[in-house]
């Protein structure tokens, strides 16, 4: 599709689920089931949200939650506090398969799956402190390499359709590297950065990709969900959202032309909340563009 003239428009996210969620995060469509999934890291749960219905199934678990992906076949993998599980995501059962976390203090964070179906996610401290975090593969058969260290807060990663450039958010540097990809093997060469994110928009969160090989990043702090260029480091436009605390994006729909947006509760005084109610919700908006369908994972055989 072409340049679409929402930014123009200032297209604002409306409200598609009132969940109050703690820290809503994980955004990720399931092209399959037609499901968007969720979850709430604090809240420590799962959610499986069927816009067709409106009705949104909350799988409660017993560690703080990172990010969840598809598994290839059936289930999905959710990375707990307590290690990367298989989730039955008919009865919520847990499978523990790895659990690289050696220190108390250091949680799961934002992760996505590559083309060639290896799980990355990455980690930080739960005082943030600088330099705690690390970003880890896991492959088909659940071994677990170490990518990056000296991270803060390691966050939205996507890769580009040509399968040969990785795109990774490290929060607190409100900068977007791009890495050299090896589809084949995993490997990701030196990263060089391709956007900054100005404090004043906010601090980049989960990220997304389009059709046009543009980047959607939530915006923390911000109340908005920015369109960027990797190729110029351009801002092209901006969704706004009624939260400040936007965390994560993800197309959906059979189309891939709704934008679903989760939000925050967690750190917003009593006053913040009055002004901005809906925070902690799920949102939607259809902005004239569309993404591309998510990366499953896949088990070896």
């Amino acid at each position: 599709m072409t340049n679409h003239t929402y930014a123009d428009e200032q297209l604002t996210a409306g409200l598609e689920l009132d969940a109050k969620a703690r820290l809503g995060e994980g955004a990720l469509w399931h092209p399959l089931e037609q499901v968007l999934y969720w979850v709430d890291i604090e809240g420590k749960a799962l959610h499986r949200y069927d816009p067709a219905s409106r009705q949104d199934k909350k799988f409660t678990v017993p560690a703080r939650i990172g990010t969840v992906v598809p598994i290839e076949g059936e289930g999905a993998l959710v990375a707990l506090q307590n290690g990367i599980h298989k989730i039955d995501t008919d009865t919520g059962s847990l499978t523990l398969l790895n659990n690289p976390l050696q220190q108390p203090d250091i949680r799961f964070n934002d992760g996505k799956c590559d083309p060639a179906g290896r799980f990355w996610v990455g980690t930080m401290a739960l005082d943030t402190r600088k330099g705690a975090a690390v970003l880890y593969c896991m492959d088909q058969h659940q071994h677990i390499v170490q990518v990056l260290d000296g991270l803060t807060i390691s966050n939205g990663i996507v890769w580009s359709a040509d399968r040969k450039t990785m795109y990774f958010v490290d929060t607190p540097t409100q900068q977007v590297q791009a890495f050299a990809y090896d589809d084949a093997t995993g490997r990701i060469g030196q990263g060089r950065v391709v956007i900054g994110v100005p404090e004043a928009e906010g601090e980049p969160d989960g990220m997304t990709i389009d059709k046009e090989g543009k980047l959607w990043i939530a915006l923390h702090g911000g109340a908005a969900v920015g369109r960027f260029d990797p190729d110029t480091g351009k801002l092209l436009g901006k969704i706004q959202v009624p939260a400040p605390n936007v965390t994560s994006c993800a197309f959906g729909g059979k189309e891939l032309d709704t934008l679903y947006i989760t939000t925050a509760r967690e750190g917003l005084s009593d006053q913040k909340l009055e002004t901005y109610p809906l925070s902690g919700g799920l949102f939607s908006v259809k902005p004239g563009i569309c993404g591309v369908a998510a990366d499953f994972y896949k088990e070896a055989l």
